[in-house]
């Protein structure tokens, strides 16, 4: 998920897998452009623009998957993310922008990864939110206008929702909300249950999964979730990640966060958008 983070978002993070339609699956997971204007000399940091670092290791063991960069800024009045996957050597494959909207649960997103051409989204229309995808870059895209539910949650809106709960979930209540799974173009409901209390590399925090409520919830994958307590940030998730393996396999990962966001500048926020992307993460 994939904060997310900036999250992972759980993180955003959601299986496509193709299927039939009457399979469980994992749940899964354009920025408008920046001024270019900018005064001679060093950029300064602004606190309107955040950056945060998280590392995705496999599950079982220590072994670094990929990274993600994460920045957070305001665009003519709109919360924005931009994520960058990245290899472990830095080198960028994966993109993904969010643009929030009335509901700040529920953003827009396009998420492309440059490996295979794998795209999907979610933006906003007049008849309701149209989702799309494309299986490979050679592959032909589709969409659908799918209405957005009361209570509806997309990508990196997960935190958002994570928040607003927050007060239900601490006294031990389940929260049951619909999640968009691009791959399947359909709201599907979601139960977000509140676990122990923990200590996370020294950080109060609480302990949460996210499962299918469904029939078939029982065989689709678990994710775990670890907010702090006192900002609810989101400070690791361990699950089916939306991002694969360069054989195509989704991977079972721990995604960390373990810093909070800190300003950056709007240069590198710029580089950042102007990143160009691998196709491999091989040599």
């Amino acid at each position: 998920m994939h904060q997310r983070p900036a999250s992972a978002t759980p993180a955003r993070t959601y299986s496509r897998h193709r299927r039939r339609q009457d399979e469980p699956m994992p749940v899964r997971r354009s920025v408008l452009a920046l001024a270019l204007a900018c005064l001679a000399g060093p950029a300064a940091a602004s606190a309107d623009i955040l950056r945060q670092e998280a590392r995705a290791y496999a599950r079982q063991g220590d072994a670094l998957l990929y990274r993600e960069s994460h920045w957070r800024y305001r665009q003519d009045g709109l919360a924005h993310r931009l994520v960058l996957y990245r290899c472990p050597d830095g080198r960028a494959f994966a993109r993904k922008t969010v643009v929030a909207r009335t509901s700040a649960q529920a953003p827009d997103f396009d998420f492309e990864d440059a490996r295979d051409g794998y795209r999907e989204g979610a933006r906003s229309g007049a008849g309701g939110r149209t989702v799309y995808v494309r299986a490979s870059a050679n592959a032909t895209p589709k969409q659908r206008i799918v209405a957005l539910p009361a209570g509806g949650v997309v990508d990196a809106g997960f935190d958002e929702s994570v928040r607003l709960h927050w007060t239900a979930l601490r006294a031990g209540r389940d929260v049951t909300q619909p999640f968009l799974l691009p791959s399947r173009m359909a709201f599907v409901p979601v139960r977000l249950r509140p676990g122990a209390a923990v200590r996370w590399e020294g950080i109060p925090a609480r302990r949460l999964t996210m499962k299918l409520d469904r029939w078939y919830g029982f065989i689709a994958p678990t994710m775990e979730l670890t907010y702090a307590d006192a900002d609810q940030r989101l400070l690791e998730f361990a699950g089916i990640a939306t991002i694969r393996d360069e054989t195509g396999k989704h991977q079972d990962v721990r995604i960390v966060f373990p810093d909070p966001a800190t300003p950056a500048d709007t240069d590198a926020l710029r580089q950042a958008r102007a990143t160009a992307l691998v196709r491999s993460c091989g040599r």
